[in-house]
């Protein structure tokens, strides 16, 4: 499995952990997949659905890179408070990412992250009603030899 996939699976597994248990305020039911959905496309609420985007190198002596892994994460929620419960969803999403800011991808070769940041957060602002969707943008940095 590639670097990229393994970093995107390992951040699925920490998201299944919200559970509405502290210091969270959503249950996702585990309901958290590494892969690409559309709201329209969504059947369980809520949800959370990440994929990989652009990849940049930084390159330096002595055959080091670090990698730069950009990483979507689609939010969806369904109810008449779906907003507000968005709202809670991305805080509990934005605290699972600073509490996995260095993230182990792979046990066997002992791979992990250096940092996880958080690039952007947006929201439909309320214009699916009754459905509610919100991205957060983060980027990661791992060492790539």
């Amino acid at each position: 499995m590639s670097k990229r996939t393994s970093i995107i699976k390992a951040l699925t597994e920490k998201f299944k952990g919200i559970d509405g248990n502290q210091p969270y305020q959503i249950n996702l039911y585990e309901n958290a997949h590494a892969k690409l959905k559309f709201w329209d496309e969504v059947e369980q609420f809520p949800a959370v659905y990440l994929s990989p985007g652009t990849e940049m190198r930084e390159y330096h002596p002595g055959d080091f890179t670090w990698g730069f892994l950009n990483i979507s994460i689609k939010a969806y929620t369904r109810g008449e408070e779906s907003s507000e419960e968005l709202e809670r969803l991305l805080e509990d999403l934005e605290a699972c990412i600073d509490a996995n800011r260095v993230l182990v991808y792979d046990e066997i070769r002992g791979l992990e992250t250096t940092e996880i940041l958080v690039q952007s957060i947006t929201t439909d602002e309320g214009l699916l009603a009754p459905y509610a969707v919100g991205e957060i943008n983060i980027q990661v940095r791992y060492a790539l030899t």
